[in-house]
C-alpha cells in the first residue's frame, strides 16, 4: 500500500504526473527531501499571481501589511516517508485568497482531522525501480472535500489553477530529476 493511501485513501480531485530518472533511489529521495519548489522562478511567479488578490486587499484594506512570507513547501506538513515514498499534507479552504490553512503539526493529526469545510490535500512522491535500473518517479496531489459545500468551493478553483498546478509539478518533477542524477553521476562507486 502506498503510503498516500493512508493518508486519504479517498479523494474528490486527483492530478499525477512521472518521470523516468537514471539515478538510484536514495539518490532521488534525498533530492525529494531536500527540493524547494519555491527555489523555482515560474513557480515563485504562479504564486505571487494566485496570492495578488490578497495582497491587494492588504495593501487597499488600511494596514498597507503584505506578508513578506510566500506560500511554498513549509506551509506542508511531512506526513510521513520510507524508502519509496514521501508524503506531505495540507489543509485549508484553498477557493480563500489566503488559501484558510488549519496547522497540521503531523502525520496523525493529518489523519485525525475532520471539520466541514476544509480541504485534505496530500502530495506524494513515489519512486520505483525500473527493470533497467531507472527509476519511475510520480508525483500525485489527491484532495478530499469532506463535504458538499467544500467541494462546490474547491471545484472552480481546482480547475482554474490545474493547468498552473500541472505545469508546476512537472517542473518540479524535472528538478528532482536533475538533481538526482546529477548527484548519482557525482556519488563514489
Amino acid at each position: 500500500m502506498a503510503l498516500i493511501d493512508k493518508y486519504v485513501p479517498a479523494f474528490s480531485f486527483n492530478e499525477r504526473h512521472a518521470v523516468l530518472v537514471d539515478a538510484p533511489g536514495d539518490k532521488v529521495l534525498d533530492a525529494i527531501l531536500g527540493f524547494r519548489p519555491e527555489d523555482d522562478p515560474f513557480f515563485r511567479a504562479m504564486i505571487v499571481l494566485r496570492e495578488l488578490p490578497m495582497r491587494t486587499a492588504r495593501v487597499f484594506g488600511g494596514d498597507g501589511q503584505v506578508s513578506p512570507k510566500v506560500f511554498g513547501i513549509d506551509d506542508f506538513t511531512l506526513l510521513e516517508h520510507d524508502d519509496r515514498e514521501v508524503v506531505f499534507g495540507l489543509v485549508g479552504q484553498f477557493w480563500r485568497p489566503d488559501f484558510g490553512l488549519a496547522r497540521i503539526p503531523d502525520g496523525a493529526a493529518f489523519a485525525a482531522f475532520q471539520r466541514a469545510g476544509y480541504v485534505k490535500l496530500a502530495l506524494n512522491f513515489a519512486t520505483d525501480a525500473q527493470s533497467d535500473g531507472r527509476i519511475r518517479l510520480t508525483t500525485e496531489t489527491r484532495a478530499f472535500c469532506p463535504d458538499r459545500s467544500a467541494r462546490l468551493k474547491l471545484l472552480p478553483y481546482w480547475y482554474a489553477v490545474r493547468p498552473f498546478s500541472g505545469l508546476i509539478r512537472r517542473r518540479i518533477l524535472a528538478g528532482l530529476k536533475r538533481r538526482s542524477e546529477t548527484a548519482g553521476a557525482t556519488a563514489p562507486a
